[in-house]
């Protein structure tokens, strides 16, 4: 503990210590504890505790900007016990000056910007004109003076931009710079969890991938990520862009007497037929061999002229990204995403991937990536790994998820806040099982009447989180909100992130009688915002967020029983109870919080080994009798 840099509170040293024994060990440790319980210094002093004693580098990962600030805040607190130097990276979408100038590039992908960024630099190094002048700017700077500011400021990533924006430098090349020499390097997942990144990283640290120590922050959010990362998708949209580029850019022969518009339109016609015949709902299962035997039937061609069919249409698109690229335009082209789909779609390993189709405005064909290990399994060539998250129970069924090994340490810390500050009533005349809604009809009314009553009856700041968006439209429909005697604000579906933020600004003003927020479970006011004392004293939720039983979540369900045979309780039962805790964790975020949560379904009993739960008839009664208790 002698990096430390606070008097420790209950369980930190304990953290401390499984967190150094892990990493010694290069072992692995999966974590749980609670929000406030100072996971991001007990995981740096342990991981660096090791580091700097076997001469190794500890790389953080986050999910957000707020989370690696605060990994920068606690190192310049364990500075002062040690010197440690760290820096913030962030992706070139945020630190590139060029592109946060140019609406086209803000839009483009890790390999497109790498592309660009790699030519302008070139051109400022073999002297000629239209180089970026960020980079150029760059080789006229004194770095020591620089990397002496750095070193005696830990800047976080946002005041590291700042500085270099003062001097007409580029941010990203200087954070690349000042990672050399780092100790601690706090980074977004996409830059070990996404290869080619990954490589950069290790080449800008000079270091081998066994000399990393890897924390993951907010875990429970990993098995999601590296699932969607590695799953891939052909549109209506992309198809369409492929039309356009025809126009523009001909329409080449890539197999005999088939054109690049023939696979198009062909493939056009096969999204349309799933459509037609496979989506439930959402999405649907097809069959393994849907799109290679209807391309295959129309062009009377096998599996290997397919594969070089593709191999043509991709190497079209390298044309039409060079083109694009020789213009000064972002090097995209939709031509080489439908090759190279048809390329990963005919050799994609089916034991990993579930073939979909998607519906919506914008349908498509989708492999969707099943088992995370395809990504994951980086993290064993690491020096050892630390995965923690206030709600990661059960933690069997993460360290199965990503493929850790099974004498992966597995510990659960408590909340370190007062167990009286918060309490969580339910009812039991209430569910939102859909059975039970069809068969009920007046089920919703009495739910709706629940919350309002209890919304005008206790004037604080409440959140009602909803399993799904389509509940809380029902609810907004019916009039809801209007009974409501107070302000309510609505998260809507596909709201961008500053109109969310005033939103949340809006709820969180202080007044005497309390605002109202409705808001969805698993989305980002349930997961991503902090409100602290009064800014959030009491939560409802109506009903349990399970997922919907899509074709995707069948396929999911169904790998995982036969992996683990525990299929519903991997995929249905853990991700509810994430989202759960996730919802009423918003309420105690300080030792100084009081809250209450009212969960207004029956089912929640389901969970009553992860939450501890008061049974109400007098929801209102109880509730009020609660922050009296508590002097409130």
């Amino acid at each position: 503990m002698e990096l430390f840099p606070y008097p420790p509170r209950p369980n930190q040293a304990e953290f401390v210590r499984a967190a150094e024994r892990a990493f010694k060990e290069r072992g692995h440790l999966v974590l749980e504890s609670g929000t406030g319980s100072g996971k991001t210094v007990c995981a740096l002093t342990g991981a660096l505790q090791v580091a700097l004693a076997q001469g190794k580098k500890v790389v953080y990962l986050t999910r957000t900007n707020s989370q690696e600030k605060q990994v920068i805040m606690e190192l310049r607190r364990i500075n002062e016990k040690a010197p440690v130097f760290g820096v913030a990276l962030q992706g070139r979408q945020g630190t590139c000056p060029l592109i946060r100038r140019d609406k086209e590039l803000s839009a483009g992908t890790p390999e497109e910007l790498s592309k660009i960024c790699r030519d302008k630099r070139r051109m400022v190094l073999e002297g000629r004109s239209g180089g970026c002048r960020f980079f150029k700017g760059l080789q006229e700077v004194d770095m020591e003076q620089l990397f002496d500011h750095c070193r005696s400021t830990l800047p976080t990533a946002e005041e590291l931009i700042d500085h270099c924006d003062s001097l007409n430098i580029c941010p990203h090349e200087v954070m690349k710079e000042l990672v050399r020499e780092a100790r601690v390097v706090a980074a977004p997942y996409a830059y070990f969890f996404m290869p080619f990144i990954r490589n950069s990283l290790l080449d800008w640290m000079e270091v081998p991938m066994e000399d990393v120590l890897l924390i993951v922050d907010e875990a429970h959010n990993l098995p999601d990520y590296t699932r969607e990362i590695e799953s891939f998708q052909l549109s209506r949209y992309m198809l369409e862009a492929v039309a356009k580029e025809v126009e523009e850019y001909g329409d080449p022969e890539v197999a005999k007497g088939v054109s690049l518009n023939d696979v198009r339109t062909e493939c056009s016609k096969l999204l349309e037929e799933a459509v037609n015949e496979y989506l439930i709902d959402e999405d649907g299962l097809i069959p393994p061999s849907f799109l290679e035997e209807g391309l295959m039937s129309a062009f009377t061609s096998n599996s290997r002229s397919l594969e070089s069919m593709a191999k043509l249409i991709m190497e079209q698109g390298e044309i039409i990204r060079e083109s694009r690229f020789a213009q000064g335009r972002l090097p995209r082209s939709y031509t080489y995403s439908l090759g190279a789909f048809i390329s990963y779609w005919l050799s994609l390993d089916e034991q990993c991937f579930v073939k979909l189709v998607v519906g919506g405005e914008n349908a498509c064909l989708k492999a969707y990536c099943i088992d995370p290990v395809v990504t994951t399994s980086a993290i064993l060539g690491t020096g050892g790994s630390l995965h923690m998250s206030g709600t990661l129970v059960p933690l069997n069924e993460y360290r199965d998820s990503i493929g850790l090994p099974l004498e992966s340490a597995m510990v659960t810390f408590p909340s370190p806040f007062p167990k009286e500050n918060r309490k969580v009533f339910y009812v039991e005349d209430v569910s939102t099982k859909y059975e039970e809604l069809q068969s009920s009809p007046d089920m919703v009314g009495v739910i709706e009447d629940h919350v309002v009553q209890v919304c005008n009856g206790v004037r604080r700041n409440t959140v009602v989180f909803f399993p799904s968006y389509s509940l809380m439209d029902r609810f907004v429909e019916d009039g809801v909100a209007r009974r409501i005697s107070r302000p309510v604000h609505l998260e809507e579906r596909g709201m961008a992130q500053l109109e969310l933020m005033d939103v949340v600004t809006r709820f969180k003003r202080t007044s005497q009688d309390g605002q109202v927020l409705f808001a969805v479970m698993g989305g980002r006011v349930s997961e991503g915002i902090d409100f602290p004392e009064d800014e959030l004293e009491l939560a409802l939720v109506v009903g349990i967020p399970y997922p919907r039983p899509t074709a995707k979540q069948r396929a999911l369900m169904h790998y995982y029983e036969l992996r683990f045979r525990r299929g519903w309780e991997y995929t249905v039962k853990g991700p509810a109870i994430r989202k759960l805790q996730q919802a009423i964790g918003r309420l105690i975020r300080t030792e100084r919080d009081v809250g209450a949560a009212l969960v207004l379904d029956r089912r929640i009993t389901q969970f009553s080994d992860r939450l501890e739960l008061l049974p109400t008839e007098r929801p209102l009664q109880d509730i009020q009798s609660f922050f009296r208790d508590r002097g409130r």
